[in-house]
Order: structure tokens, then sequence, then C-alpha cells
């Protein structure tokens, strides 16, 4: 038997909720009510505005009930400026029920201008904003005390800079002198205005995207010659598109292809050239590298003439000298030996011819050759001279 104690284990009851209820009414999150709706009625029913708050009492947080503030405007494409000025409005005071008027498109056009937003987006645009309790449609230019007492308003939040209508300097100036307006600040650098100008100022690249997305030109307010030139810059720039990415997709093949095949070309070359291959290709030429490099080798034979041969002795006694007034008085030696100059060669290179001559011819030529030696002595001699 155990000695422990046996307690009953109890399982959490989940309470399952019907399948016909509708999980809307469990949503925590939800766009705010019109000034018309049940629950926005209820809220300022259960107002007490008889208990009127001061700016001192809504700063401190001890009002006994929640301070409803008022905020209006046309909120026309609804941007992050709008969001921060209901955000400072809701933040004003410590409790706020923050009620927020939308003017229609009749009186905003007659008042203000044309808005690109009709007046159903434009509520819709500001009851999804998470700081709006509640949105009072077809809302007034100027607040009366009628309208102020018929939504319980404590507080109207809006930024401070004048704005006149009906001979008045500031529509917010009798609001002001009874402490009932309390100032936001604009947010520089968004407004609908600039966002409109951003459109004008790039109006062609935003008709070609919605000529692209289907729009027909008659909706776009476009001509028949502007949307064909329209379509045209589309295809261009489709083609161009298309022309990039073919590119780029070919440079990648490209680029793939060639480490494929660089890695092939590594290894044959590795393969062909390796370590061991090279060791061998460098064993069998280093020995015909040296021998290309190495000098050749000297002669057998001696340069300083002591084995010429006796038939070059011999005829070296058969060369004539000439006397020193022919040659200069100037000789050289080669080896040793005497040699020389060029007219003593001359001269018996020219006697040899004679002697041929004369062997050759009659007994009478004998006396004319020296007649003939001496004259070619004396022209070589004027030639040296000159």
């Amino acid at each position: 038997m155990s000695t422990m104690d046996e307690t009953p284990q109890t399982t959490p009851q989940i309470k399952m909720l019907p399948l016909h209820m509708d999980f809307k009414q469990f949503t925590i999150c939800k766009p705010a009510p019109f000034s018309c709706d049940e629950e926005a009625i209820l809220e300022r029913e259960r107002c007490d505005y008889t208990h009127r708050i001061t700016y001192q009492m809504a700063r401190s947080g001890q009002t006994g009930r929640r301070v409803r503030v008022y905020a209006d405007g046309i909120y026309d494409l609804f941007h992050q400026g709008h969001a921060r000025q209901l955000m400072q409005a809701k933040n004003i005071f410590p409790n706020v029920y923050l009620i927020v008027g939308v003017c229609n498109d009749e009186l905003t056009h007659r008042m203000k201008g044309r808005t690109v937003m009709n007046g159903f987006e434009r509520y819709e645009g500001v009851r999804h904003c998470r700081y709006v309790d509640e949105i009072v449609q077809n809302a007034p230019w100027t607040l009366s005390d009628e309208f102020i007492a018929d939504n319980k308003i404590d507080f109207v939040a809006h930024d401070d800079i004048p704005y006149g209508h009906d001979g008045l300097d500031d529509i917010y100036g009798p609001l002001k002198a009874r402490g009932m307006f309390v100032a936001t600040e604009r947010t520089e650098g968004v407004s609908t205005s600039d966002i409109v100008a951003r459109i004008v100022k790039d109006y062609d690249l935003y008709v070609r995207r919605n000529l692209a997305r289907g729009y027909s030109a008659k909706e776009l307010n476009v001509s028949f010659l502007s949307e064909k030139k329209f379509r045209l810059q589309n295809k261009m720039d489709e083609l161009k598109s298309r022309g990039k990415r073919e590119l780029t997709k070919v440079k990648g093949d490209i680029i793939t292809k060639w480490e494929e095949k660089s890695r092939e070309f590594i290894d044959t070359f590795l393969l062909l050239f390796g370590r061991e291959r090279l060791n061998h290709l460098w064993n069998e030429s280093k020995g015909k590298l040296i021998q290309a490099l190495s000098p050749p080798g000297s002669p057998s034979g001696s340069v300083n003439g002591d084995d010429l041969d006796a038939d070059a002795n011999d005829s070296s006694d058969e060369y004539l000298e000439l006397p020193t007034e022919y040659s200069g008085g100037s000789s050289s030696s080669l080896n040793g030996k005497k040699q020389h100059s060029t007219s003593s060669l001359a001269r018996r290179s020219y006697q040899q011819t004679r002697s041929g001559a004369a062997s050759s011819s009659s007994p009478d030529n004998y006396d004319n050759d020296d007649d003939h030696a001496a004259a070619f002595d004396t022209e070589f001699v004027e030639r040296r001279s000159n």
C-alpha cells in the first residue's frame, strides 16, 4: 500500500465559444466609430459636461472624467504628418478622448480646392488611425458654440498658425481667448501639397506605370498620341531590362564555363609538367644547356709564328723592299719579320709581269723594258707625292 496521499488530478476547463458567435466583438483593435454610431453616442451621454475642465486640471490629470479633445482638418492623402498631429492631440493630456472632424467634399472644394481622395476615403483613412477615438463627418469649417456644446468638446487641438475666414484673422481666435485651444506642431517637409507636387513633377512616370498596369488613356485623361508615346517608352524600357537580364545571364554562364575549363587546364598542366616531370626534363637537358653555354676550345697551333711553313719563309725572301724614299721610311714587323710596303709589292708584281713579257718577246724589246720601268717609277713617285 502506498504511503503517499493520492489527490485527484484536475484538468483545467477550456471555455469554448459558440461557433455562431461573431469574433469581431472580441477584436481589440478596431476603427474608430462615427459620432452617429451607438458606441460614440453612449460615450457622449456618459460625459458630465456640466463639470467643466480647465487647462490646469487637464494637465494635472485630476479631472474625474476623460478630457474630450477635438481636432479637425481635410486629411487628404493621409500621411505621417497627419498621424503625428493626431498623436500630439491624443497625448497632450493624461486622459484624452480624441474626436476628429473631417470636412466633406463640397465644403472642402469650395473653401480649399480639389482633393485627391473623396470624402469617404478620407473618413476611412482617419478612423483607422489608432490615436482616434471618434470621427465627426461633415465637420464645419468654423466651430460654433452650438457645435462645441453638442459634441461636449473641452479643448480644440490644431497648429498655432492663424487661419483667416469671413473677415476673421484667425478662426481659432475666440477659442484661444477662452482658454480652450491647445497647439500642436506641424511636421516639416511633408504635406498633402508636397505629395501632389511630387506626382506632378514625375507625371510621365506615373502615367506610364498606370498604362502598364492596365489603366486606359481615358481614365488617365491622356490623349491618343501621348498614350502611344508612353506605351512606346514602356516597350523600350522593357527591352532594355530584358537585355540587361540576358547579358547578366550570359556573363554568369561565361564565368561558370571559364571556371570549369580552368580546372581542366590546371589538371592537364600538372599532369604534363608536374614536379617529377620537370625534374626529369631538367636532368635530360642539363648537359645540353651546359654545352651550349660553355665557351669554344682554343686551337692547337701556335700564334707566335714558330710553326710557319718553310714555303712561307722562303717566299718571304722573294718580297722586294722599296727604298725609304718610296715607302716613306716606315715599315712594320709581324712576328719578328720585316714586312714590305704596298709599293714594294706593286713594284715586284710589275717587274714579274715585265719579265714574263720580255721572255716571250724578241731581244729588241729588252732596251724598252728599262725605259718602261723608269717611267713606272716616276709615275709611282708622283702619285705618292700627290
